[in-house]
């Protein structure tokens, strides 16, 4: 069966959705991508794949379907399902104080002034599990350049992954130093997955990357997703590059030198994993299937649909109560939920959607979407920094629903 007939039996319009073809491509002659892959099922079957550019330009490697790249924050929604593993289990619970799994956090206190020493005040109440999986838990990332504690973390290079610091010493670390706002009060983008895949590796008694391996990715068959580049994926590993505002785009991370290439000394449940399209889209199938994919069963229904809802204190959006780098307009109508964003206003995003949408990115411009409606899930892969560079997520959902011509809803 061609591209087109499949796509038609699937409910897309083959001619429309080549037109996602042109539009990556006038992105990579323009020189303003290295490289895209979008890859598109429904229903778990692929619907479409674009495969443009190179992943290697310096030495001019071609893109291929297999290419491996550096997910970044695509690794949180797979931290979080890790978590909700060991929910289900009995074995942790969102509601568990954080310091009971952390006791040096017991006595964090909230920032009011001061650079380390710093004047705190205590929370209005203690941080919770749920509150490290939907970033309401006080912690922040230091590239925000926002305030005294951000300062704090770059000074320390908390986020370091192929820096001095384990996962351990992370934790310890962010025991001296207070939270932005009391648990629960507002909307940060954090290191808080971080803490969240510490927990999966406390809970589990089993290192980050082994219980990832093992609860997650061996059951889905994500033969190509892990916290390094494997010997044999060498050949594979996409170049990754950073927006030059006027210019073209510069290497920033070569694959024949990166430190991607050996085990990292932080395993980062926020932001460390590689990975291919076709392993991210396994993961991508089993949520919209309600956490089975080939009888490899993840997470129960009812769990995923616990994840995909919106937990934002009094059922607020980002834009109204985030404090971080994400509180902007193109987030309206967009919640949080457990380990990803989920839209549950769509007329509000001023784009095509479906209520009950989810999704993540990474800070390297790749991204994913999962839509329960209409059963259809969708991954992109490049490699360019900083991910706010161009609209391309949205207009790829735009590309992809206006080539949809049988809805569920």
């Amino acid at each position: 069966m061609d591209q087109i007939t499949r796509a038609k039996t699937l409910g897309f319009s083959g001619e429309r959705l080549s037109r996602i073809d042109a539009h990556l491509k006038r992105y990579v002659d323009a020189g303003k991508y290295p490289m895209a892959q979008f890859l598109l099922a429904r229903q778990g079957q692929v619907v479409h794949q674009s495969v443009v550019g190179q992943q290697d330009p310096e030495r001019g490697v071609p893109l291929a379907e297999d290419t491996v790249f550096r997910i970044y924050s695509m690794t949180k929604p797979v931290a979080s399902v890790a978590l909700m593993t060991l929910v289900e289990e009995g074995l942790i619970a969102l509601d568990d104080p954080v310091a009971k799994w952390i006791p040096a956090w017991s006595k964090l206190g909230v920032f009011e002034a001061g650079i380390d020493p710093f004047l705190t005040r205590t929370p209005a109440r203690p941080m919770q599990v749920v509150d490290l999986m939907r970033h309401t838990s006080g912690l922040t990332y230091g590239f925000q350049n926002r305030t005294n504690v951000d300062a704090a973390y770059r000074k320390l290079k908390l986020e370091q992954m192929h820096g001095g610091t384990d996962l351990e010493g992370m934790i310890a670390q962010l025991a001296r130093l207070p939270l932005e706002f009391s648990p629960g009060e507002a909307w940060n983008y954090s290191v808080s997955t971080d803490v969240v895949g510490y927990l999966v590796q406390k809970v589990s008694g089993k290192p980050l990357d082994e219980a990832l391996a093992e609860r997650i990715f061996r059951p889905l068959k994500m033969v190509d997703t892990g916290f390094h580049v494997r010997e044999d994926q060498r050949g594979r590993f996409a170049a990754c590059y950073e927006h030059v505002p006027g210019g073209r785009p510069k290497l920033q991370d070569d694959p024949q030198t990166s430190p991607y290439l050996a085990p990292p000394s932080l395993l980062s449940g926020g932001g460390g994993l590689v990975s291919t399209a076709a392993d991210y889209m396994r993961f991508a199938n089993m949520l919209v299937r309600g956490g089975e994919l080939d009888g490899a069963r993840i997470l129960a229904p009812k769990t995923i649909r616990l994840m995909a809802s919106n937990h934002l204190p009094g059922g607020q959006d980002l834009t109204q109560i985030s404090r971080s780098l994400f509180s902007e307009s193109t987030n309206a109508g967009v919640g949080f939920g457990l380990g990803f964003a989920v839209v549950f206003d769509p007329p509000k995003t001023l784009i095509p959607c479906s209520e009950g949408e989810f999704y993540w990115g990474g800070m390297a411009s790749t991204a994913f979407w999962v839509d329960p409606v209409e059963e259809v899930t969708a991954v992109f892969m490049t490699q360019l920094i900083p991910s706010s560079t161009w609209p391309i997520r949205r207009e790829l959902r735009t590309l992809t629903y206006a080539a949809l011509t049988e809805t569920n809803g």
